[in-house]
């Protein structure tokens, strides 16, 4: 059973890289599929949390860092939609 939630959390992985990789356009999809690899990562560890019997605050502590980098996230969508209408990467250029 063990070995199934490993390879289910590496599969989930990678297919949120793939999507990060190939949605690159859109600020909200990348966004999305960041969260879908930190679900990935926190199933992980939560694999090994529990195989190896160790103390479950840690996955309290990187819940709190994920909702934070969500919270982020979105804040940046949301000022990038007002400023600019919005959310393709390819319609603007940050260098002007």
């Amino acid at each position: 059973m063990l070995i199934y939630g490993f390879k289910l959390f590496i599969f989930m992985y990678f297919i949120g890289l793939i999507v990060m990789c190939l949605k690159c356009s859109h600020l909200l999809l990348m966004l999305l599929s960041l969260e879908f690899i930190v679900l990935s990562l926190f199933f992980g560890l939560l694999i090994c949390i529990l195989t190896y019997m160790y103390e479950g605050y840690f996955l309290m502590v990187f819940l709190s860092f994920s909702v934070c980098e969500g919270a982020v996230g979105l804040s940046i969508l949301v000022s990038m939609v007002r400023n600019y209408g919005k959310d393709y990467f390819n319609s603007f250029n940050i260098l002007w």
